[in-house]
């Protein structure tokens, strides 16, 4: 067993059903159709036309200047804390983000940047008491407060934007820029009933995922101000994030923002199914929002319940004491019939 589940091949069962996470979608025919024909040219040389339209394309949507394509959201989120903060820079971060947990503390270890985890509160947001807590006054003994960088959805909870709104004001008041972490921004535009641009506009910069709820196979995209743009890219270069023909991928993601984002509210619909569900079994507490299922069982239940689910065909996550099951468009209503069949028939200890 790992982080991320348990493994179908110890038990010989195919898997008809993967709720370990939405980075797990493959690019439907139709959408490896359009990438086989894409238009291509050198986007070092800024000459890759699938590219910039990609570009362009959410840069407008998200009311912003301009955008750069990335490979990652990880290195998407590098770049903009280089390009808000110097060495021996402070950016202010929830200790629950993605930023600040998962990404290897690749801002200290590569950009010399320190981060100051606040405490998130329970719905995901940070508290502008505890931002304006978290900010250093000018003195040589500290670490400058450059940056702000928030989070939404936030394991799979969506924060208001009055929420944000609050927050941003105390960072801006200080003086500080702010960035948006949105790796599964439009779920949550979907889940808040607002257009893109009203989501990002307290942001100075806003990276966004094409590979998880959108189901392309590869890609982030960063957008922001064109005065930041230029040393974006710039950064983009030094993190060896700089690609060629990669129009094959911006095709992807142009697909996926057409065809696909329009059906992100069928994944939330399914988790809230799959939620009510697990409410009924009694196997333990359960929290969802937006395409994520958490569910806590009792403690000696949990590696059966992954097995069990494994023998009925059913990927789950492994995390430890809560376990994370995630809808995508790979999870179709028969999929998650053959889930919901097998948490019924679960006897927890």
């Amino acid at each position: 067993m790992s982080l991320y589940g348990y493994s179908l091949a110890d038990t010989g069962t195919n898997c008809l059903c993967d709720l370990r996470s939405d980075t797990l979608t493959k690019p439907s025919p139709h959408m490896r159709e359009v990438m086989s024909q894409a238009q291509v040219g050198d986007d070092v040389y800024g000459e890759d036309p699938t590219v910039n339209r990609l570009e362009q394309e959410l840069a407008a949507r998200l009311g912003k200047d301009a955008a750069v394509f990335f490979p990652t959201g990880t290195q998407s989120n590098l770049a903009a804390v280089m390009a808000h903060c110097g060495r021996g820079d402070e950016m202010i971060v929830g200790d629950r983000y993605h930023l600040f947990c998962d990404e290897a503390a690749g801002v200290s270890v590569l950009a010399g940047v320190s981060m100051n985890p606040a405490s998130v509160s329970e719905d995901g947001g940070l508290d502008p008491d505890r931002i304006k807590a978290a900010i250093k006054v000018d003195d040589p003994h500290y670490a400058r407060s450059r940056l702000l960088s928030l989070e939404n959805t936030v394991g799979g909870q969506v924060v208001p934007l009055d929420r944000i709104t609050a927050g941003v004001q105390v960072a801006r008041d200080a003086g500080l820029a702010v960035h948006l972490d949105g790796a599964r921004f439009f779920n949550a535009i979907t889940a808040l009933g607002c257009d893109a641009a009203t989501l990002a506009l307290p942001f100075d910069t806003v990276s966004i995922c094409l590979s998880k709820g959108l189901g392309a196979p590869v890609g982030s995209v960063l957008v922001g101000p064109d005065e930041l743009m230029r040393q974006i890219r710039r950064n983009r270069k030094i993190l060896g994030g700089a690609m060629r023909q990669s129009g094959v991928l911006a095709a992807a993601g142009l697909f996926a923002l057409e065809h696909h984002l329009p059906k992100l509210v069928e994944d939330h619909t399914r988790a809230a199914q799959l939620a009510d569900t697990l409410r009924e079994t009694g196997i333990g507490h359960v929290s969802s929002q937006t395409n994520m299922v958490f569910l806590t069982p009792a403690a000696e239940d949990h590696t059966r319940l992954i097995a069990h689910m494994a023998q009925a065909g059913v990927k789950i996550g492994g995390q430890s004491p809560a376990i994370r099951m995630v809808l995508h468009r790979d999870v179709d209503d028969e999929a998650l019939g053959v889930a919901i069949r097998a948490l019924r028939d679960f006897v927890p200890v």
